[in-house]
């Protein structure tokens, strides 16, 4: 892939704290865990990153506090070349931030967020980024951030023609209208359920749900499966895409690395099974290392490592 891609977040900034443990804990267990760690984090800020690394042209709409935390955030992009125009410093709530817990035998995790800053992003500051967004191949939205604002986002963008894939995470309700206007959905199996009311636990009830969210109107659904890879399912078809084996020693962030993979495979011109393996290769690649935007890949290594 040597086009240069534009792509767009409209998302959400936080700081990760976090610790691996030899077991995640129950309810009211205190376990000893190991090492701690803090560094950049939030689905968006951890998908403009993994965009960044694999080459796109990045550019982020964002909201931060002005305490320490929300300077260590907004470090991170700018030293990745992301755009940080329109991110923007407010000292009326405090930077978001993500407590995960890691379980270092399992690469499974556990992880609870303290609202914040995220909550003060607004159809406005979107309206700031108008330009950007119209400028982009593909804009790259979750659901860390008010509703208002990602539907917001979403119209603006579908109005003018510029495509869009939305990262339902964390899972809830859509409203009616939403599915619509965007390209593609990219959940997992608990957002899948949370969005349908449909339980998922297996491909074929992955494909299910996701034939249900076609229903209202999506083109295109995408939804990652862990180990199990991924199911990309569009009215005319279904293809699942095996996940690569690799030593997980972080599972933390790697739906992220997937959407940020996938939206710049797209926007390079890849056809839709390409575009998953792509985005398969470098979430496998992310959960090889510890933490979350830090260990997005470059796209050398996606590449080396799909050749390998």
């Amino acid at each position: 892939m040597n086009q240069r891609s534009r792509i767009t977040v409209v998302g959400s900034f936080m700081t990760d704290l976090m610790s691996r443990t030899p077991r995640l804990p129950v309810a009211g267990e205190t376990v000893m865990g190991g090492r701690f760690k803090m560094g950049p984090g939030g689905k968006g800020s951890n998908q403009a990153m993994a965009a960044a690394r694999l080459g796109a042209q990045v550019c982020m709409a964002a909201s931060l506090g002005t305490d320490a935390f929300g300077d260590l955030a907004c470090q991170s992009p700018v030293n990745a070349g992301i755009c940080t125009d329109w991110v923007k410093r407010v000292n009326t709530a405090h930077t978001r931030a993500a407590l995960i817990i890691v379980d270092e035998v399992k690469a499974e995790n556990m992880i609870v967020v303290a609202p914040g800053s995220n909550s003060e992003l607004g159809p406005d500051d979107v309206d700031e980024a108008k330009q950007d967004i119209l400028g982009s191949d593909y804009v790259l939205l979750q659901l860390e951030i008010p509703l208002e604002t990602v539907q917001h986002g979403v119209d603006i963008a579908h109005a003018n023609g510029v495509k869009v894939i939305l990262n339902p995470a964390p899972g809830r309700a859509l409203p009616d209208e939403l599915p619509e206007k965007v390209g593609a959905l990219t959940p997992n199996e608990t957002q899948a359920t949370a969005i349908t009311g449909m339980p998922v636990n297996d491909v074929g009830s992955a494909e299910q749900a996701a034939r249900a969210l076609l229903g209202r109107g999506c083109r295109t659904v995408v939804m990652t499966l862990g180990s199990d890879g991924a199911l990309a399912v569009t009215p005319e078809s279904t293809d699942h895409v095996p996940a690569f084996k690799v030593n997980a020693i972080d599972t933390t962030g790697a739906g992220d690395a997937f959407s940020g993979a996938r939206a710049v495979a797209l926007a390079e011109g890849l056809p839709l099974v390409n575009s998953v393996r792509f985005a398969n290769a470098a979430a496998a690649l992310s959960v090889t290392k510890v933490g979350t935007s830090v260990a997005m890949p470059m796209g050398q290594e996606v590449e080396a490592f799909m050749t390998s």
